[in-house]
């Protein structure tokens, strides 16, 4: 209480002191204190900002000013975390946070061009350089810098001039964005190597309505393009679809669609299809489905309701162990218990791993619940509850020793403490 009297007394007396002192001696105070403080001097300006009256010039150059005070506080860190190449999750996110403050500062539209221009003078060494990990933040706050085409321009330039095909790529957009058709062809024709890129030519010239020439680069990015090539064939398929040439734009979509097959693909093609053109291509497609991922094979033959070769994809694989759940086909596995009790009875049992080695706990857990889906096979659709007693019993006596086993699977697993080691209860 002694202390708390003391405090109120010298806020009391600092409140009165600054009271009766002159503006110029408060300058004198205050100005030391944040000269070594971005925190301290950004506060000030938030605080003066809501508190006085400013002109128009003066209020940019406040924004400009509170910019600055956040740059001084997080540049520190960033200069470290460029030079290791990144830094603690800490010092990320504290980072991360100032310089999502920069480009709201910026979003205003109300810093002065003076300061703009400087914040993006020190922001482009870390782009150029890409090492401090917080590639996406400084990106964003050299766009947030440029409020006209002027300020674009400049950053077009400055991109261009770093190199590296990222910062090109950065340069060849914005020129494009500005339509400099000259420096935009400039830079696509140095890299014409994947589908993207031809797409990307391709669409600048539609959009500059040099439609055949359009058409011929996206033929040719079809022929020679690497990789990336979805863009691509939806932009001929869209050509051939409004020119009415259906084969062609069928045989478009029937690459797209086997390329990286799904079941959403599978779908959206079919629907795509008049009936006798399905006809024509539903056997073709199949033939591709060996190529997709295991899950979305699953997933097309139940959607065709052939459960046999269904059971097939499932039964190849093993039931999902560590890090990763498998939903989907776990899923599947319960729908096909009664169909092909067998086949998913010896699908649960790859799930129970090595039952004679030691684990976590959790682990053990996990395989409490496997052990589960086995018991419900053997006893609820094989009906042979002889059979669940004598393999459990063996599981059991493998891990007689593990009294974490034996507690996690008594604690789900029905009658576990009751079974004894010749299957009986």
């Amino acid at each position: 209480m002694e202390n708390m009297g003391r405090k109120r007394k010298f806020d009391s007396a600092l409140e009165e002191l600054l009271a009766i002192a002159p503006s110029t001696v408060l300058k004198d105070l205050i100005l030391p204190l944040v000269t070594d403080r971005p925190d301290i001097r950004r506060e000030c300006f938030e605080f003066l900002k809501t508190h006085t009256s400013l002109s128009n010039e003066l209020e940019k150059k406040s924004e400009g000013e509170v910019m600055w005070a956040l740059w001084s506080e997080l540049e520190p860190d960033l200069s470290d975390s460029d030079k290791y190449g990144g830094g603690d999750y800490d010092t990320v996110d504290h980072v991360a946070d100032l310089l999502y403050q920069i480009v709201k500062q910026l979003d205003s539209k109300k810093v002065d061009p003076d300061s703009r221009r400087e914040i993006l003078d020190l922001v482009f060494p870390y782009i150029e350089s890409g090492n401090a990990g917080m590639d996406d933040m400084l990106y964003d706050i050299a766009y947030a810098a440029c409020y006209d085409d002027a300020d674009l321009h400049r950053l077009a330039k400055s991109f261009e001039a770093m190199k590296g095909d990222w910062k090109i790529e950065h340069a060849r957009c914005i020129y494009k964005r500005l339509g400099c058709r000259d420096k935009y062809l400039e830079l696509r024709k140095q890299k014409m190597v994947y589908g993207a890129d031809y797409h990307d030519l391709a669409t600048f010239y539609w959009e500059a309505g040099e439609k055949e020439k359009a058409l011929q680069v996206a033929d040719k990015g079809l022929r020679v393009g690497e990789g990336r090539m979805d863009e691509l064939r939806e932009f001929l398929a869209s050509r051939a679809k409004e020119s009415g040439n259906r084969e062609r734009y069928l045989a478009l979509q029937f690459e797209q669609t086997t390329d990286g097959l799904t079941f959403d693909k599978y779908k959206a093609f079919k629907k795509r299809c008049k009936k006798t053109e399905w006809a024509t291509f539903e056997q073709k497609l199949l033939a591709q489905i060996k190529d997709g991922q295991r899950t979305e094979q699953l997933k097309i033959r139940m959607y065709r309701k052939e459960y046999e070769k269904a059971i097939a994809i499932l039964t190849k694989g093993r039931y999902p162990t560590l890090g990763w759940d498998g939903g989907y086909e776990v899923k599947i596995a319960k729908k096909l218990e009664k169909r092909y009790p067998e086949e998913i009875l010896k699908y649960y049992v790859s799930g129970l791993g090595n039952m004679k080695v030691n684990a976590l706990r959790k682990e053990y857990a996990r395989r409490a619940k496997v052990i589960v889906k086995v018991r419900y096979v053997l006893v609820e659709v094989l009906d042979d509850e002889k059979r669940w007693n004598v393999f459990a019993a063996k599981v059991k006596q493998y891990n007689i020793r593990r009294p974490a086993f034996q507690e996690e699977f008594a604690k789900i697993v029905p009658g576990w403490r009751e079974l004894k080691e010749n299957g009986s209860k």
